[in-house]
C-alpha cells in the first residue's frame, strides 16, 4: 500500500509550472488546492495511524481526494 502523500507536482510534473501559475493567478485553482493538499495529508495520517478514524472516514477522505483531483486536473488541461 502506498502511503506517501500525492502532491499534484509529483503527481502531474509535466504540469509542474501551470501548477504554479495556477495557484498565483486563480484563486479558486488555489483554494481547491490548498484543500486537496490537506485532504491528502489526512489520508496519509489515517493509513499511518498517526491519527485514528473509522474506515468509512478513510474512505470518504479517498473519494473527497478524487474528486479533488480531478477538478484540479480538468483546470490544468484546460
Amino acid at each position: 500500500m502506498d502511503l506517501d502523500n500525492h502532491p499534484l507536482a509529483r503527481d502531474f510534473p509535466e504540469f509542474k509550472d501551470k501548477i504554479h501559475e495556477l495557484k498565483t493567478g486563480n484563486t479558486h485553482f488555489a483554494r481547491l488546492h490548498r484543500e486537496y493538499e490537506e485532504v491528502d495529508k489526512a489520508v496519509v495520517r489515517l493509513e499511518t495511524g498517526v491519527e485514528h478514524g473509522s474506515d468509512a472516514e478513510l474512505e470518504q477522505k479517498k473519494k473527497l481526494r478524487v474528486v479533488l483531483k480531478d477538478e484540479l486536473y480538468g483546470m490544468l488541461k484546460a
